[in-house]
């Protein structure tokens, strides 16, 4: 408990200062978060990141998360990179006489866009304002403590026992009802001119996909047989097991409230 407690406050002195400033600090932040994400994705299904189906992805992940303030070109570099690196993964499942799968070629691009996307959205939301990254912050963390403090008092009926044994739907529920209490005090504080019904409605979805977004990365664990992603904060886990939840949320959160 005491090496979790300290990984989570120099975590935090990190991370904090450089999502309140945001810019280019953050962008490359974001890059550096997603790069070390992938390579736990990778290793998870025994790909070296260091290897050329890797070093393909990881062109693929900074390819899709080119900023789009750039101008409308980058869409297009996108499009076409991502189709270019499609071609050249699937390439070397021939070269390497199939030792790397057509299913393992499959699992370094959806590798890319679910991990590039998520982490894209990370400085994208904080261009929105300090108060819509916050706002997804503050859902996630609100829903992690609701369904924690819920699932110990009342938790009876397991969520699902096969990917999480320890989730329960008496948490799951309890999650989502705490994070309503992010956008009704918020309101007071932050002007985010959109309705509050809407606000609560968006948490309500927002809290379901986060705590979703956890069941996704520990069914990835489940599958490839791994307690955690990596070992890079002690005490947590890998990068994945701190953002799994916010993968989901912050593209939600632009789609639903951001993108016009």
């Amino acid at each position: 408990m005491r090496v979790r407690t300290v990984t989570a406050i120099i975590a935090l002195l990190i991370f904090l200062p450089i999502l309140i400033i945001g810019g280019p600090i953050l962008m490359y932040f974001s890059y550096i978060l997603a790069l070390i994400a992938l390579k736990e994705l990778l290793n998870m299904n025994k790909i070296r990141f260091i290897s050329i189906p890797g070093i393909i992805s990881a062109l693929g992940l900074i390819i899709i998360m080119l900023p789009h303030d750039l101008g409308a070109w980058v869409a297009a570099v996108q499009l076409k990179g991502l189709i270019i690196m499609s071609f050249v993964i699937l390439s070397y499942t021939v070269m390497s006489k199939n030792r790397f799968s057509f299913i393992d070629a499959a699992f370094c691009l959806m590798s890319v866009a679910y991990v590039g996307i998520g982490f894209m959205y990370l400085y994208e939301t904080r261009e929105a304002g300090l108060a819509f990254i916050l706002f997804a912050f503050l859902v996630v963390w609100t829903t992690d403590t609701g369904a924690y403090l819920f699932g110990r008092a009342f938790g009876k009926h397991k969520l699902w026992p096969v990917i999480s044994p320890n989730k329960t739907i008496e948490g799951f529920i309890g999650g989502v009802l705490c994070s309503l209490l992010v956008p009704l005090i918020m309101q007071f504080f932050v002007d985010f001119d959109i309705n509050i019904w809407i606000m609560l409605l968006v948490t309500v979805i927002l809290s379901m996909f986060g705590q979703l977004g956890d069941l996704v990365e520990s069914g990835f664990k489940r599958h490839f047989g791994v307690k955690d992603s990596g070992k890079i904060l002690p005490g947590h886990g890998g990068i994945l097991d701190r953002f799994d939840s916010f993968m989901f949320v912050l593209p939600l959160l632009n789609i639903l409230l951001l993108q016009n």
